[in-house]
């Protein structure tokens, strides 16, 4: 069995209080120092240790500040992982939500509801209905891998809907959007206040921690209340 490393052994542990949300994104690390005393051993060895997490985009260093947490950082025009409340207010009205459903399963051979997961995962269903001035503004279908983000499994997402609550305590390196305009399910037009068959404006997204999946999440807006903005120059990357 191959032994690790002093500086593994470091970066497992910091990782593992990252990745279960004890440090959630914007958390102040201990200083080096205190992580020398703490693993007894050299500065080196935390400084090496903290270089390698750096490089694996967990953590950022920020000169005579400290060590922080990743915080997900913002992507350009459309690629922008948005919290919809902050989407909400920045139209000027009121953001409320509900829960319309929460459910725990297993990831099975047919459904694994927009995750690459093994069987038998633990995923985490929520359906939210998002209101602008308590009009229907977004209905957002999320599924959750409990095996990246166990601190879900207890979450009841009274205090924040579970995009916002995503955002504030899980990182992730890796994000992929689908945009495209669909037909509204009934039931769905049925929350949002559409007639039958109405078009949407559909965001599909994932995210992962590295290879791990972490959430799916599927936002249907009404198609005639949305518009996607992008600005941009022609030397852009983007």
């Amino acid at each position: 069995m191959e032994t690790r490393s002093l500086h593994q052994n470091i970066v497992a542990e910091i990782e593992a209080r990252i990745l279960s949300g004890a440090w959630p994104p914007g958390h102040r690390i201990p200083a080096e120092t205190a992580l020398v005393s703490h693993f007894a051993c050299s500065r080196m060895t935390v400084n090496k240790a903290i270089t390698q997490l750096a490089r694996a985009g967990l953590v950022e260093r920020k000169r005579k500040l400290g060590t922080f947490v990743v915080r997900p950082g913002a992507r350009p025009a459309v690629l922008e992982i948005q919290d919809i409340r902050r989407e909400v207010e920045a139209l000027g009205q009121s953001h409320s939500y509900s829960i319309v459903k929460r459910q725990q399963k297993s990831a099975s051979a047919t459904n694994r509801d927009g995750l690459t997961v093994p069987l038998g995962t633990p995923l985490l269903l929520v359906q939210t209905l998002h209101c602008a001035n308590d009009t229907p503004f977004c209905f957002e279908l999320r599924t959750i891998n409990l095996d990246a983000v166990p601190q879900a499994a207890k979450e009841t997402f009274s205090e924040e809907p579970p995009g916002s609550w995503l955002v504030h305590h899980v990182p992730w390196t890796n994000a992929e959007h689908r945009i495209r305009a669909a037909e509204t399910a009934v039931p769905i037009c049925v929350l949002l206040g559409l007639p039958a068959r109405a078009a949407s404006l559909v965001i599909e997204r994932r995210t992962w921690l590295r290879s791990a999946p972490i959430t799916h999440v599927i936002l249907t807006y009404p198609a005639n209340a949305h518009e996607l903005v992008a600005r941009f120059s022609p030397g852009s990357k983007e």
